[in-house]
């Protein structure tokens, strides 16, 4: 059987008027079976049949199933995606079965542990949208998704509490799946980046003291969690240098005499790359006149440098924390 036709269809069906299954599933991006199942459990078929077991379905129609696709892509419940989709668009006899499922829906929750392929457990409902979206590779649905978390929860809650444990999730997908979803994680990573950007306000001015450089330490190339603290500083309008990953220590040295600033935060994802020598060579650092030389307070960032206390440097668990330390710091 062709997979544009439904059972009983057959070529130049579609020329009766409205549009097959199997055109309905292209133009959704979705399996026909989807669609049929949608049909089976929710009700959310075609409004009449044409020409025996011939199935069409109208623009209508085909709006409803968009609707659909809309809500379970933000994370909702397929079931209660379909009430919503049939009662948005008006009074309209459902199937039998239908009215059985309708009374047992669920009301929509801020949390959700309903399964999409990744084990994101007890997470805000938007995670699920998220993680279904890059799963899909779906860039648009996901900016979208992205964009409006920020904009509901705010740039640090949006963080900890949508981006993070997703990220979190396909990583620990990729970790037990051989080489599988690799490109999920990138093409999540990337769409973050950018949503971060698109959302972070403009650079603030230097200030004497008070600029904060953020590097990740030699081989080390995660640099998201340093991209959000940097969105996160700019709102609270305190300047902030971001040099991304892998920062060479000559590099690294030369920025921090150059700037001058009240606090480095150095990331490492990894104990193999977080170097206790290097933060005490950077937080050893002086610039300024004789008699009013400074040093900048490092902070070590991330999960490689668990264990690795360094005197003098504070260690924040996350975000909220570090963003809490440097203010300390750069305020004084």
């Amino acid at each position: 059987m062709s997979p544009d036709r439904d059972d009983g269809d057959h070529q130049g069906a579609s020329r009766g008027g409205g549009l097959t299954t199997g055109e309905v599933a292209r133009r959704l991006g979705v399996a026909p079976t989807t669609v049929r199942s949608w049909d089976r459990r929710y009700g959310l078929g075609p409004t009449a049949h044409t020409g025996g077991r011939h199935r069409r379905w109208t623009a209508v129609d085909v709006a409803r199933l968009e609707r659909m696709c809309a809500l379970t892509a933000t994370g909702l419940p397929p079931a209660e995606a379909a009430r919503l989709a049939l009662d948005e668009a008006g009074p309209r006899a459902p199937a039998p079965q239908v009215a059985s499922v309708r009374s047992a829906l669920p009301a929509a929750r801020g949390r959700s542990r309903a399964g999409t392929g990744l084990r994101l457990g007890d997470v805000r409902q938007e995670c699920k949208g998220v993680a279904r979206a890059a799963l899909r590779l779906d860039a648009a649905a996901l900016d979208g998704l992205l964009g409006a978390a920020i904009e509901e929860h705010g740039l640090v809650a949006a963080w900890s509490e949508v981006i993070m444990p997703t990220l979190q999730a396909v990583g620990r997908k990729w970790e037990t799946s051989g080489e599988r979803y690799v490109e999920v994680e990138h093409f999540l990573s990337w769409h973050v980046s950018g949503v971060l950007r698109r959302h972070a306000p403009p650079a603030v001015a230097d200030r004497p003291g008070a600029t904060t450089v953020l590097a990740c330490v030699p081989g080390e190339n995660h640099t998201l969690p340093l991209e959000v603290l940097a969105a996160a500083l700019a709102e609270r309008g305190l300047p902030v240098r971001m040099f991304g990953g892998a920062l060479p220590v000559e590099s690294l040295v030369a920025a921090v005499r150059r700037t001058g600033p009240a606090a480095v935060g150095l990331w490492a994802q990894s104990r193999t790359t977080a170097s206790r020598p290097l933060a005490q060579h950077v937080a050893a650092l002086e610039w300024g006149v004789r008699g009013a030389r400074r040093k900048p307070v490092v902070l070590t960032l991330g999960p490689g440098w668990a264990g690795q206390t360094v005197p003098g440097s504070p260690h924040p668990s996350g975000l909220a924390h570090a963003l809490t330390a440097v203010e300390s710091i750069a305020l004084r």
